[in-house]
């Protein structure tokens, strides 16, 4: 397990703002601390709670909410599915899922994180 941590730009349906994100290629999904949601988006109630191990907390934590938000890598947009999970040990954590979605790379040599602008292109066939 590897990581990266940078400064990204979330927008959501009720705002925008910069916030920490690590890159974790050892967590699958993507979430968010529930301190970070406010002003970004409205929450949208999961229909059934979904069950998060955290490696700091001996219980699992249960996630009742996720936010759609876009993000932006080196000015692209991305967007995906976050859970909003109020234990989380990060303000946000990019996930395996969502950084195969985007093919999102990470450079661990240099600190960077990787994204091809075409992978963002929106396509309708």
């Amino acid at each position: 397990m590897s990581i990266i941590k940078l400064p990204l730009r979330y927008e959501g349906s009720q705002g925008d703002k910069i916030i920490n994100t690590l890159f974790d290629s050892g967590a699958n999904l993507s979430c968010i601390h529930s301190d970070q949601v406010e002003e970004l988006a409205i929450l949208v109630k999961l229909f059934k709670p979904r069950k998060v191990s955290i490696s700091t907390y001996k219980d699992n934590v249960e996630a009742e909410h996720a936010i759609a938000l876009d993000f932006y890598i080196d000015d692209v947009r991305l967007s995906d599915e976050f859970m909003v999970i109020p234990k989380l040990d990060e303000d946000v954590i990019i996930g395996a899922a969502t950084m195969r979605k985007w093919r999102i790379k990470l450079d661990f040599e240099n600190n960077k994180v990787i994204v091809d602008p075409k992978v963002a292109k929106l396509q309708l066939i």
